[in-house]
């Protein structure tokens, strides 16, 4: 028996020939409506405790609600849950402890725990603050959760919660802070130096009943009034607690200001959004180790991470130093001193920082340093109170955001983790203090690792058949052949059952939304759980995007790119063409999931329809390819890119017999600022371009995404002047409309509006702005969306000539 995906490409591979002849026409209003004619996408399955019942999310039509459904996992009907069904549901975030008896749970922001023996449920928290991050100890006994950065305790036998750690950003006023003045008030009066000696014996006492209470809250701890606390993590049990800190006034740099001009009040509103890249780097961030069975402070010395007193950035440094210095600027050229000591940060915003071993006997943390070049492992000695390197990971140009996934095999005591060392993200294991194990290797990328709860083996999604096909594949943990377990081709996430046997699948295909399916951990034929897709856009006759390799005249290799055409291959002689440029830079767009830019998918079907041909490619710094294609563009961003979208042009000029007089090109985000790039940097070779809320001038943009690839732009304002559109500004001649949302608060609309002003400074002629005063960086209102799309339209058919 097929899967839903496997029969609904096979359908759409066959639909040219099938049905294109006559395909019932598209207009702007349908493509562009609100999405909820498509059909709802299935979102965030989990499974219930006991791994019969899968549960998932849909958005209700005509709201930005979400529903929760529940859908036996052998198959059967799907029951959206009422509100009094949902308030009972099994929850999130579940844990087990080793030797599953017991299980714990997320229901509605507070903590849960069953017996799984006698099935027997107890809310363990009723609170306003949300509760996270359950952990139930290695044999059961302890069940530990947070509030914030505020760690509490339960014993599952029973028995009051209590505050694991209570911990303080401030000075611990146990501590005598007396003046020369006081000295000699205490010196002179007796009366004075009594009343001193009551209290310290009231204290004194009050602390010797505490220390002896087994039933009071823990003594605090106080880290002083100058640090501000980041994050928290417990040990599974509940011995230590290990605290990120940083500079309490630690300054992020002044904050740009956006204006909401449509407003509920009828005034105009600012809104403040972020500093711009370089204004103030983040914070460097310190680790301290608490004990709180022997309430013992210790500082985890970062110094001694290797490399950390290296400047990767040295050569770039010296040279703007000295041109600071020759114009005499020595101030600011001193200002780029390197530090002796890099900063370094936790790196947990797109994987855990901090991760324990099952048994909390030993700690992995990640670090990255702030310049972006140095990603460590490193493990926690609780003997020495130091730090322990356990992995480098160095790039000389920037460590990855993703495939930072880490984490302990059941033994405790071997780290498991994700690496791009090889040029490709691969999975490793490695016994402290010993030599890592590659378990996957090759031209391809494994990401999102999971350890089946004996540890045995692992579950991973590759792309291993080709670039833009995803399935899930699994491995011996100790190492061995992966083995592919689905076969979907368009893999989008994956959830393993509690006994470890099946796993819940989302798939989806180029027009079916992400769907569920449960699939034994063997592999073999999946269930398909759920068919959202209505049977208006089911039914319509979409073109099958062709995957195609470009060949680079640049040295690039193969750039893999979806070609939408018309059935008969010859049609498309002569016929203009549209080059679609991906936003996000780092993302992968072809592929044969259901993609991001859906509403650009239709789009270049209506194209099509108007007797288009439309190439979208995954051009270098794409994702889903390696980290030669990711970091091509550091310190160079848009010039390796417009190498691939002219080859992109080239190749449907050869192949398709295109035009080369009459194509086009538009984008969004970072597809916004490559449609600048290529027009600006290559003038003549598009008849027009649409640049949807692009970047102008990467000094206005963002920290953390533009200082890993060009770096401080005071450090390295080289990088900037070549890679930002503004400066290219004079060498305007073809059509260019560029479109942005007024409340923006990703892309600032003020950068495309800085542009428009040098334009107009230089006397350009041919371009135009639209400005949408609702929006921010992703449009979320069909008139907006119909309006942005039927001026791209417009440019094209009277640029194009069709």
């Amino acid at each position: 028996m097929r899967t839903l995906a496997t029969a609904l490409l096979t359908a759409l591979a066959a639909a040219p020939a099938l049905a294109l002849a006559a395909p019932p026409p598209l207009d702007m209003e349908t493509i562009m409506a609100d999405p909820d004619w498509i059909g709802q996408a299935v979102e965030e399955p989990y499974w219930s405790v006991d791994g019969s019942q899968v549960y998932y999310s849909l958005k209700r039509d005509g709201s930005p609600v979400r529903d929760l459904y529940r859908v036996p996992a052998a198959g059967g009907a799907a029951v959206k849950l009422d509100p009094a069904a949902a308030a009972t549901a099994d929850g999130t975030k579940q844990v087990f402890d080793r030797e599953h008896r017991h299980a714990a749970f997320v229901r509605h922001g507070d903590i849960f725990l069953r017996d799984l023996g006698s099935g027997t449920t107890v809310q363990v928290t009723r609170s306003a603050t949300a509760e996270t991050s359950p952990h139930l100890s290695a044999d059961g006994r302890l069940l530990t959760w947070r509030a914030g950065n505020d760690w509490f305790a339960y014993n599952t036998v029973g028995g009051p919660a209590w505050q694991a750690a209570v911990v303080e950003a401030k000075d611990d006023p146990k501590k005598d802070k007396t003046s020369d003045l006081q000295d000699q008030q205490q010196a002179l009066f007796t009366t004075l130096r009594g009343i001193k000696s009551d209290e310290k014996a009231m204290k004194a006492d009050a602390d010797a009943l505490a220390a002896a209470d087994p039933g009071r809250a823990p003594e605090a701890f106080y880290l002083g009034k100058d640090v501000a606390i980041v994050d928290t993590s417990l040990s599974p049990d509940g011995r230590y607690l290990l605290v990120v800190t940083k500079a309490k006034d630690a300054d992020d740099g002044k904050v740009a200001d956006l204006t909401h001009y449509v407003t509920d009040s009828g005034y105009a509103e600012p809104e403040a959004t972020r500093p711009y890249v370089g204004r103030n780097d983040p914070a460097p961030q310190s680790l301290t180790l608490l004990d709180l069975r022997a309430h013992a402070t210790y500082a985890l010395d970062t110094a001694t991470l290797p490399g950390i007193h290296e400047d990767p950035l040295a050569e770039i440094r010296a040279k703007t130093v000295a041109a600071l210095r020759k114009a005499g600027k020595d101030d600011r050229a001193d200002k780029l001193a390197a530090p002796k000591t890099r900063p370094v940060i936790v790196n947990a915003e797109y994987s855990p920082g901090i991760v324990w071993s099952g048994d909390g006997h030993e700690v992995a943390v990640q670090l990255r340093a702030v310049d972006n070049k140095d990603r460590w492992i490193a493990t926690v000695d609780f003997d020495r109170h130091a730090l322990a390197t356990q992995h480098r990971l160095t790039d000389k140009a920037w460590i990855n955001w993703d495939n930072n996934d880490f984490g302990w095999l059941n033994d405790g005591r071997t780290l498991w983790y994700l690496s791009e060392e090889t040029g490709y993200s691969h999975l490793y294991t490695r016994a402290l203090g010993g030599k890592a194990t590659a378990l996957t290797s090759g031209r391809f990328e494994v990401d999102h690792p999971v350890l089946s709860a004996d540890g045995k083996t692992f579950y991973v999604r590759t792309n291993q058949v080709a670039p833009y096909s995803y399935d899930v594949y699994r491995l011996a943990s100790s190492g061995g052949a992966l083995t592919r377990v689905t076969t979907y081709q368009g893999m989008d996430d994956f959830a393993l059952s509690p006994n470890g046997r099946q796993l819940a699948v989302l798939h989806s295909a180029p027009y079916v939304p992400s769907q569920l399916a449960t699939v034994s951990a063997d592999g073999g034929t999946p269930r398909e759980l759920t068919n959202t897709v209505k049977p208006g856009f089911a039914d319509h006759a979409w073109i099958a995007p062709k995957i195609v390799e470009v060949p680079s005249a640049h040295g690039a290799g193969t750039i893999y790119a979806k070609f939408y055409g018309p059935a008969d291959a010859a049609q498309a002689a002569s016929r203009p063409a549209v080059i679609f440029v991906h936003g996000a830079g780092y993302l992968q767009n072809v592929h044969l999931s259901y993609p991001s830019y859906f509403r650009e998918q239709m789009f270049h079907n209506l194209l099509v329809q108007r007797g288009y041909v439309v190439l979208d490619m995954d051009y270098r710094a794409s994702k889903g390819y390696g980290r030669d294609w990711r970091t091509a563009i550091y310190r160079n961003m848009g010039h390796p890119e417009l190498d691939d979208l002219l080859d992109g042009k080239a190749w449907l000029v050869k192949n398709q017999g295109v035009d080369p007089k009459r194509v086009g090109m538009y984008g969004g985000s970072y597809g916004g600022f490559m449609t600048l790039m290529s027009l600006l940097r290559a003038p003549g070779e598009f008849a027009a371009g649409a640049a949807l809320r692009p970047v102008t001038d990467w000094t206005s943009y963002n920290h953390d995404y533009t200082a890993n690839i060009l770096n401080d732009p005071q450090l390295d304002p080289d990088a900037y002047a070549t890679s930002s559109p503004i400066n290219y500004a004079d060498k305007l001649q073809d059509p260019l409309l560029i479109e942005h949302g007024l409340i923006d608060d990703n892309v600032l609309a003020s950068d495309s509006i800085r542009l428009y002003q040098r334009f107009i400074e230089l006397h350009k002629q041919n371009f135009w702005m639209s400005l949408y005063p609702m929006e921010r960086h992703g449009f979320v209102h069909p008139d907006s969306w119909h309006d942005e799309y039927r001026r791209i339209d417009e440019l094209f058919k009277d640029k194009l000539g069709q």
